[in-house]
């Protein structure tokens, strides 16, 4: 019988990078895989076909805005959760039974607590990274950081600011059940951009990567606001007289010479021998 395990051992090498690659990439095709591992589309369809069987990959239908061309639509793979579970995972059942302890001793405030604490030990083990880096390229220099400590994370420029994608959570299935996590991990992130951040997606509710949004300076439309209070106080018409008048005296006496006046009799039925009609 011929030894396989050699094989073996190079299929699973493989997968280990198909693997990290759909971290790093996120959802991707057969042709997109192939391209980057320097395999033959059969081949690398052969090592899909078996991740598929083990669960840890899962396909659908490309989203293609342009027209549907001839033959299979093409088909995109991503992780699922077990294939999220096979990176650096470890003790998550650990830490999701000491969590939910915590918080039926202590109350969900630990938890919070915890989440903070966290979230401020990765502030401080990135932060220096991004401090170094132009205000420009601190989302790039922020993701790349957040690579090394195992988050698989890239930053991309878009119309309306940057997008940092998470595609790889270390603490998943913790953060599942622990929202707190997320939320303290977002408050983090705004830190160390020193910017308002907007988490759009994330793993841990069922998206394929932790998506955050850093939006532009809003300077420009605060812009023509500015302009226009600066303005205000140099215009001139009716509107700049009557408040120099009212400013003076009562409103009437803004009124040109040749008004005529108010009429005795109207002045008159307005009082009473005890004093102003109310």
């Amino acid at each position: 019988m011929p030894d396989t395990s050699n094989g073996t051992a190079a299929d699973g090498r493989t997968r280990d990078r198909v693997a990290r690659l759909l971290l790093e990439l996120g959802p991707s095709t057969a042709v997109t895989l192939s391209a980057h591992l320097g395999l033959s589309p059969a081949a690398i369809r052969r090592h899909l076909d078996a991740m598929l069987a083990e669960g840890t990959i899962t396909t659908r239908s490309a989203r293609n805005p342009g027209p549907r061309g001839r033959g299979r639509p093409a088909r995109v793979y991503q992780l699922t959760a077990a294939g999220h579970a096979a990176g650096p995972t470890a003790y998550e059942d650990l830490a999701t039974s000491a969590l939910s302890f915590l918080a039926d001793v202590a109350g969900q405030a630990v938890v919070a607590e915890f989440a903070e604490a966290r979230a401020a030990e990765l502030e401080r083990r990135v932060r220096a990274a991004v401090a170094q880096a132009d205000p420009a390229d601190r989302p790039a220099a922020l993701a790349a950081a957040m690579s090394a400590a195992g988050y698989t994370a890239s930053a991309s420029q878009l119309p309306t600011g940057v997008q940092i994608c998470q595609h790889h959570c270390p603490v998943q299935h913790v953060a599942e059940q622990f929202p707190e996590l997320c939320g303290a991990e977002t408050a983090a992130l705004s830190r160390l951009l020193d910017s308002h951040v907007q988490r759009l997606a994330t793993i841990a509710h069922g998206d394929g990567v932790c998506t955050t949004h850093v939006p532009l300076e809003a300077r420009e439309s605060q812009r023509p606001e500015d302009d226009h209070d600066r303005a205000a106080p140099a215009s001139s018409g009716p509107t700049a007289s009557a408040g120099s008048a009212t400013s003076a005296g009562p409103a009437v006496s803004a009124a040109p010479r040749s008004a005529p006046p108010v009429s005795t009799p109207t002045a008159t039925s307005l009082t009473s021998s005890e004093g102003p009609v109310i």
